[in-house]
């Protein structure tokens, strides 16, 4: 009998927050993530929460124990120059980002969160 073949699937990175306000602004306002859903063991608890776009899920938690600040996730996109002109048309008054060709032929918008998480949004670029 033959083993099932194990596949993988898309991971769902967990960021650590400490201001839960400061996060939806940035998350859900400024980068346009939709909020999935919150949970809370109780009201006066840590909040851990889902945030979603597309196919691209992200945790957030305020947890000491689920991860640590200054975690580095990368993100691809479609359309990175309109993603791009999405983020400086909303004025965040804290982030004015570039967009930059890399040398690996990728596109990338760097971006560090109010907690110090990094995020890269790429997209490849063709050979021409």
């Amino acid at each position: 009998m033959t083993k099932p073949a194990i596949t993988m699937k898309s991971s769902t990175p967990i960021l650590r927050i400490f201001d839960v306000e400061k996060a939806k602004e940035f998350y859900l306002t400024y980068l346009g993530f939709t909020l999935d859903w919150e949970h809370r063991f109780e009201m006066d608890m840590p909040l851990y929460m889902q945030i979603s776009n597309g196919s691209c899920s992200i945790h957030l938690s305020e947890h000491h124990g689920d991860c640590c600040p200054g975690a580095a996730i990368r993100i691809e996109v479609d359309n990175i120059g309109k993603f791009h002109s999405n983020l400086l048309s909303k004025n965040y008054r804290y982030l004015r980002p570039g967009i930059e060709k890399m040398p690996w032929n990728t596109q990338e918008v760097n971006l560090v969160d109010p907690f110090g998480n990094r995020i890269v949004f790429f997209e490849s670029v063709k050979s021409e």
